[in-house]
């Protein structure tokens, strides 16, 4: 377990790629072991995921439609959510090779991972809000909108910063693990049970 010093370090890191600082890769840990240890920024992000889950099976549970427990709703976003944060990177290690940046594979990764926490931590604000408020209106949408739409902007920056291939390779690289994230989480809603057929 990385310590904490290790854990804000890397938050740095990843902080300063997503401002278009490239000195930021010099706080994060690309050994191979840095490479699997990133893999903690789950663990990090893991509270306000929880937050989020709940939030999200009070509001199901509470529709009915048959859809389980609500400790049943959460474990199944759960895994969905983890599943949805990994395969992208499996997927970007199959056409890294092809695609010519293998040498910036284990750099985007874990940029990549720690950047991700600081996402999942950006839109706790709007879960929160949800959960102790759940009649919030469209403002309440309309903030999760802009925070999302912030994160995706920090995240086009950060693997920008990271690949240093051009703004047009990085919108096509980050366009593609955006859209493979949406495959993967609308095809494992399916397989849960979150959308009726």
């Amino acid at each position: 377990m990385p310590s904490a010093d290790y854990v804000q370090q890397s938050l740095s890191g990843a902080a300063r790629l997503m401002a278009g600082k490239k000195d930021g890769l010099r706080f994060l840990d690309i050994s191979a072991d840095g490479f699997w240890t990133s893999f903690f920024a789950i663990v990090v992000a893991l509270p306000a995921m929880t937050v989020g889950w709940v939030t999200l099976a009070n509001e199901l549970a509470f529709q009915g439609d048959g859809i389980g427990s609500r400790l049943s709703i959460v474990l199944r976003l759960a895994t969905i959510d983890v599943l949805a944060w990994i395969v992208p990177l499996a997927a970007f290690a199959l056409l890294a090779r092809p695609a010519g940046i293998a040498h910036r594979f284990v750099h985007f990764v874990v940029a990549s991972n720690w950047g991700s926490a600081i996402y999942v931590w950006l839109m706790l604000p709007p879960s929160l809000i949800r959960l102790f408020w759940p009649g919030a209106g469209e403002g309440l949408t309309a903030f999760s909108l802009g925070l999302f739409l912030f994160s995706m902007v920090l995240s086009w920056r950060l693997t920008n910063t990271v690949l240093e291939k051009g703004p047009a390779f990085a919108t096509g690289v980050f366009t593609a693990m955006f859209l493979v994230s949406l495959v993967v989480l609308f095809t494992l809603q399916g397989v849960f049970g979150f959308v009726q057929s």
